[in-house]
């Protein structure tokens, strides 16, 4: 058999294979679009019809506030005359996905039928069976969400939890180099963990700052202690624009004093810091939590670009060399950096490698990172699949484009004699299910019993 036919073979197997989702934005209870807007102005394609001329480059009202009735129609008018220069790209490719096998949409979206198609979104959304739908329709078992998109629980059968609150390792795109303080003084004045603050956000006056290492080593004991005990991770953001070491107590002390005048430098000590303060708590008092961090992604004005240095990559081995008690999951956007991490993660056994995320998900990407991974490292140390989705209807078109790039690079490897199509099939389920629950300890819907492997 040729490539394409063992291709089809093993992706028409994956179609039913169950699999994790191990990092969204779903929100319980809302797990679906709850209009047009939540689909076509999807943030990845809010970056392309920005660059194509739209005005827009922000994202929506995000949650838990609502976009307006005329913040979704004023957005999605100006969008629709720039979708026709950006019909070339496999955002928009899965978008019709979407809209044609969820909502028998076959149609270019024009100024005259969107308010039709918008109505039929938002007419299935109010049906509480149809996210389930979806999901059950894609086989994926459960989803690994924000903990502050919880929602009382209504949907615990389906979501999991990540903390995804104070980032002190994330750098701002305008020259703001105090933010790793903030960030963690915003979270010691919250009872509870909360939610992320946004990119270049306002800020709030605080009750409390960080005016030593003590009151440092103090908020970061509430940070650790305000993780629920449900959480199965912390999502943060590893910035390559940092310099990360150990810093002292004094040196960090020092750093404060020029907090008024801070720059780079003092930014760098302060992210350190905290860093190494939180994952020593962590290290000692929830070594259950995964650190789960995105990486090779740094802002821009609206969105993000791809950067990461060699020296980043460095600093990050000897970090989690340090915490060999605690496992770290990298979801990275930088494809140049795939062989360079998956070296990492061959000598670090507590490091994993998950999924394709923001600018390296795209179908050739997709495929040449599948493939690195599968001929460097154990099945153990990788994570097949996330969708970064904020409705399950994102997570539909992105578990198609997976499962058809796995199985694109499965068969190379079956054609050339490296794996049997039974080994190739097995292979699939351990990344896509069996190390999810290895590495973040995810486990199946209480309805939905063991899975078996991929016949």
């Amino acid at each position: 058999m040729d490539v394409v036919e063992i291709s089809r073979q093993i992706e028409d197997a994956l179609t039913g294979a169950p699999i994790y989702d191990v990092h969204t934005h779903l929100v319980g209870g809302g797990l679906g679009a709850r209009g047009l807007h939540d689909i076509l102005l999807y943030h990845a394609l809010v970056s392309e019809l920005y660059a194509a001329g739209c005005p827009d480059g922000a994202r929506l009202t995000p949650y838990p506030d609502t976009p307006s009735d005329v913040e979704v129609e004023n957005r999605i008018r100006r969008a629709i005359p720039f979708l026709d220069r950006i019909r070339n790209t496999s955002n928009v490719w899965m978008l019709r996905q979407i809209l044609s096998d969820l909502y028998g949409w076959d149609q270019p979206i024009t100024v005259d039928n969107w308010r039709r198609l918008h109505s039929i979104i938002i007419e299935r959304s109010s049906d509480p069976g149809w996210p389930y739908t979806v999901l059950d329709r894609l086989h994926i078992d459960r989803s690994v969400t924000e903990y502050v998109k919880r929602n009382s629980g209504v949907d615990d059968d389906r979501l999991l939890y990540a903390v995804e609150w104070g980032m002190v390792t994330r750098a701002q795109w305008d020259d703001e180099y105090d933010t790793p303080l903030y960030e963690l003084e915003r979270c010691w004045a919250m009872p509870e963990a909360g939610g992320p603050m946004d990119i270049g956000g306002r800020r709030l006056p605080l009750a409390r700052r960080i005016r030593s290492a003590e009151d440092a080593h103090e908020a970061t004991e509430h940070f650790v202690s305000a993780i629920p005990a449900m959480a199965i991770a912390m999502a943060t953001h590893l910035s390559t624009d940092l310099e990360y070491r150990v810093v002292s107590p004094a040196e960090f002390d020092e750093a404060l004093g020029r907090r008024g005048r801070a720059g780079s430098r003092e930014r760098d000590v302060y992210a350190s810091f905290l860093n190494e303060q939180l994952l020593m708590q962590l290290s000692a008092r929830r070594p259950d939590v995964v650190f789960q961090f995105s990486f090779g992604a740094e802002p821009l004005p609206y969105e993000t670009g791809v950067r990461l240095r060699a020296a980043t990559l460095g600093q990050l081995g000897q970090m989690v060399a340090r915490y060999p008690a605690l496992r770290f999951q990298c979801n990275n956007a930088a494809r140049g950096a795939n062989q360079s991490l998956c070296s990492l993660a061959r000598e670090l056994p507590n490091l994993s490698l998950a999924g394709y995320w923001w600018h390296s998900f795209y179908p050739d990407g997709i495929e040449e990172v599948i493939g690195e991974r599968l001929d460097m490292l154990p099945v153990t140390s990788q994570c097949g699949f996330f969708s970064d989705a904020y409705c399950v209807e994102w997570a539909y078109g992105k578990a198609r484009m997976v499962r058809r790039q796995m199985a694109i690079a499965l068969a190379h490897r079956v054609r050339r004699g490296q794996y049997g199509l039974d080994d190739a099939l097995s292979i699939a389920h351990s990344i896509l299910y069996e190390t999810p629950e290895h590495v973040l300890r995810m486990s199946p819907r209480p309805s939905s019993g063991e899975h078996a492997p991929i016949a």
